[in-house]
């Protein structure tokens, strides 16, 4: 009796979506890129991708939306840290925070 050898989907399914290894990383260090976190990896550090190049980010969680820096890129994998966001956050809250003062309803704490 004789077995014939199957792969279920025609070889065809996961291993489109994964990075070709034949080609250069799609990021390089330095680069800036605003991600979604997909998953969180074994050790805690959350999983983007970037066309199918996986790129490490640490102290983030799955569905945070982040603005990262590349900081180190091997063949499959790339490293990032999250860049602080609080400048941007600052500048969203600078018209808010001006307009308070204006009008006087904002104590000012040198004045104790």
């Amino acid at each position: 009796m004789g077995y014939e050898r199957r792969s279920f989907g025609g070889g065809r399914g996961f291993h489109e979506r994964r990075f070709n290894n034949d080609r250069a990383p799609p990021v390089n260090v330095g680069d800036e890129l605003d991600v979604t976190i997909e998953a969180v990896a074994e050790k805690g550090d959350g999983l983007a991708k970037k066309d199918g190049f996986v790129i490490f980010v640490p102290g983030t969680q799955t569905g945070d939306k982040v603005r990262i820096r590349i900081t180190k890129v091997l063949r499959r994998v790339g490293f990032a840290e999250k860049i602080d966001s609080s400048a941007s956050e600052e500048e969203q809250e600078s018209p808010e925070n001006s307009e308070e003062d204006e009008s006087g309803e904002v104590e000012d704490s040198e004045d104790f």
